[in-house]
């Protein structure tokens, strides 16, 4: 996007610059031919009331001093013999032909590399305005172009991340009104979404909740009925009973894919590379704060994750933390039971005792603050797959526990030959 603008602007000022400085520099190169001309054309006229013929000394010394330096004039009168007066202006000269008198002609000639100089001095000079107004364009064609990319960039990357599941809002603003239109109605759109999907996972919460329940009543009064002392009854539950069965497995089965539906983008990463690249985008705002951030994850920690759901799910933690809590922020990883744990605490006052239960509810916060980011960071961790749990609530630790990387999913390196003997 940067590129075309830039190139769509400097190709408007080039062809600005050649259609007007070509027609500019060839006016130049006339005009000074024409004040030269005109100059020469003065100096015969300042001339022509000196010519009495009364002294020829006076007359010639007035002469002279019309003559430009470098310059010939060249006196005729009928019945008297031409008088030259100044140097050869060799071949070509520029010449400027004035009558006086009766029959007397007076001739200004001027050499042609003179004028031919101060064309080429003035040429260019304009042509180097033309250069620096080109010059000038392809500045302001950077600083636009500049200008204008990088808010596209960024909304196009907010919708990127939107689409990753990221729903949490963008406070940045660009200072272009079309553009910031467009990020209010992502914001919006993302609010929206939010709110949907996070009502469709409760659904199916409850909906397999309390089908479970149903299904488990349903199981104990058939192991009941199975026991009946009649045979056809007793058929008959067992029959249910395997229905029964096969409606669970169903169910697990539809509740496992959704879940592989929504972790459709995880792949395996190194967690401490991903989140070195979290930290690395937070220190400035914790710095700015008088507070650090400490970095503990070990290499080695493979997780199937999306990218962009880990990376923001720790960012709206690790927001949090500055938001509410106070001291060092310290984001960790470790190898938990099956799965990866990544930590991120602080050593404020922790969580109140009241918000414990509630601290991932929408709209519950302490403070000024929206209440979303907890609950959309809870949202992209539980997409992958994961869950997220308020592991401490004195000073506060949030806790991620990650699916680790299946067995089928690490290729063992090739070991490097040794340099031992064994």
């Amino acid at each position: 996007m940067r590129r075309r603008i830039l190139q769509s602007t400097l190709l408007v000022v080039t062809i600005t610059a050649l259609v007007l400085g070509g027609p500019l520099a060839i006016t130049t190169w006339r005009l000074v031919e024409d004040i030269t001309t005109r100059a020469l054309a003065g100096r015969l006229e300042q001339v022509i009331p000196r010519l009495n013929g009364a002294d020829p000394d006076l007359e010639k010394a007035a002469i002279e001093l019309a003559v430009p330096a470098g310059g010939r004039l060249v006196l005729q009168r009928a019945g008297q013999p031409t008088q030259v007066i100044g140097a050869d202006v060799g071949d070509d000269p520029v010449t400027v032909t004035q009558t006086f008198g009766s029959g007397g002609t007076l001739i200004l000639e001027e050499p042609l590399s003179d004028l031919r100089a101060q064309q080429i001095q003035v040429t260019l000079i304009v042509l180097l305005l033309v250069v620096l107004s080109v010059g000038t364009g392809a500045v302001v064609a950077t600083v636009t172009a500049r200008r204008l990319a990088e808010p596209l960039s960024d909304v196009a990357d907010r919708a990127a991340r939107l689409g990753a599941g990221d729903f949490r809002s963008a406070p940045n603003r660009h200072g272009i009104p079309e553009l910031d239109r467009v990020s209010d109605v992502l914001d919006t759109s993302a609010a929206a979404l939010s709110e949907l999907v996070q009502r469709e996972r409760e659904l199916v919460g409850d909906v397999s909740h309390q089908l479970r329940s149903r299904l488990t009543a349903l199981q104990l009064r058939l192991d009941e009925l199975a026991t009946h002392p009649d045979p056809s009854a007793r058929r008959e539950a067992i029959a249910a009973l395997e229905q029964t069965e096969k409606l669970t497995a169903v169910l697990d089965e539809l509740l496992d894919s959704a879940r592989a539906a929504r972790a459709a983008g995880a792949e395996l990463q190194d967690l401490r590379q991903g989140l070195s690249a979290v930290a690395d985008e937070w220190r400035p705002a914790l710095k700015a704060a008088g507070r650090s951030l400490k970095f503990r994850v070990p290499d080695g920690l493979l997780a199937r994750v999306t990218p962009t759901r880990i990376r923001e799910a720790v960012g709206a933690l690790v927001d949090n933390a500055i938001q509410h809590g106070g001291g060092t922020v310290t984001l960790s990883a470790r190898s938990a039971e099956n799965s990866i744990a990544v930590e991120v605490s602080d050593s404020g006052a922790g969580v109140p005792e009241e918000l414990v239960p509630h601290v991932f509810d929408r709209g519950v916060s302490v403070g000024s603050s929206t209440g979303l980011g907890l609950a959309l960071a809870r949202a992209l961790v539980e997409a992958d797959g994961g869950r997220l749990e308020l592991s401490r609530a004195r000073p506060a630790m949030f806790t991620i526990f990650l699916p680790a990387a299946r067995a089928d999913d690490v290729v063992a390196a090739p070991r490097p030959a040794s340099t031992s003997p064994r």
